[in-house]
């Protein structure tokens, strides 16, 4: 199972020289992918651009979006771009895609909701040179497994959740008789030290406020706060079928990289 981690794209306040910084720390100290959350209406950068400055600052990192929300754009404007960041970075490009729930951030960029599974089928066809995961609910991520795209992602959610997903996935893959195996690609929060758990409040806890307090509260709950937790998620995930996972940190501290590594990519010493 390969292991990545976030760039702090999506965490307000982070400046162009962090963004290096996690790049090029994550792939000297091992991590198998960068990747970037997509946002319109926030204090973030856009993902391609983020990963073409980590694409400038490394050379073996996989560069996922995870996810980009494709209809919010224009469909040939999107393909040069993938296109153009791909090569540069030597084949590096993974583009995690979705339809996208923000209503906001649809309204920023004047396109309408209902249109949005249209958009993405219709990008999906245009980018069919690249590696592509589906995200989102798995039914709909089968559906259009079933004719390209090379796996699927799971935003959040439980290792149960994520082997039920997959379960369904591999379903429509071999019923549309594609060769080989799909991706499974699975996300969690990790926020590791002494403040932790205010890190974990204030990172997730304020982006998915907008889902009211149940859901938020739920999803801050669900950060990994130790290095056993994060252990536990990567077991957890590697036994439920991913073939790699996404650690998504709550701060643009670069000792969080550290910590997150130590705890995901160290083989805990024998006491």
């Amino acid at each position: 199972m390969r292991t990545g981690i976030f760039l702090p794209n999506s965490v307000p306040g982070t400046t162009g020289s962090q963004l290096v910084e996690w790049a090029r720390k994550a792939e000297s100290t091992g991590f198998d992918s960068v990747g970037v959350i997509d946002r319109v209406v926030y204090d973030s950068y856009e993902p391609l651009i983020a990963l073409t400055l980590a694409a400038a600052v490394t050379e073996r990192v996989e560069l996922v979006t995870n996810i980009l929300t494709s209809p919010l754009r224009n469909g040939g404007i999107l393909a040069k771009q993938a296109d153009s960041l791909d090569r540069i970075s030597n084949g590096r490009l993974t583009l995690g895609l979705g339809v996208g729930l923000r209503e906001d951030d649809f309204a920023a960029c004047d396109i309408d909701l209902k249109v949005r599974g249209a958009l993405l089928d219709d990008h999906m066809r245009r980018l069919g040179g690249h590696r592509m995961l589906v995200g989102g609910d798995a039914q709909h991520a089968s559906r259009r497994l079933m004719t390209g795209g090379q796996g699927w992602t799971m935003m959040i959610g439980t290792p149960d959740q994520f082997e039920a997903g997959m379960t369904a996935v591999r379903g429509a893959w071999a019923c549309a008789g594609r060769p080989g195996e799909p991706r499974g690609m699975a996300v969690f929060y990790a926020a590791l030290g002494d403040d932790a758990q205010q890190l974990a409040a204030k990172g997730p806890g304020n982006y998915y406020s907008w889902l009211g307090p149940e859901i938020a509260g739920a999803i801050v709950g669900s950060v990994a706060t130790t290095p056993d937790a994060v252990r536990g998620y990567l077991a957890g995930f590697e036994a439920a079928g991913a073939t790699d996972v996404l650690i998504c940190p709550c701060s643009n501290d670069i000792t969080q990289l550290d910590l997150i590594a130590d705890a995901a990519l160290r083989v805990p010493a024998l006491v």
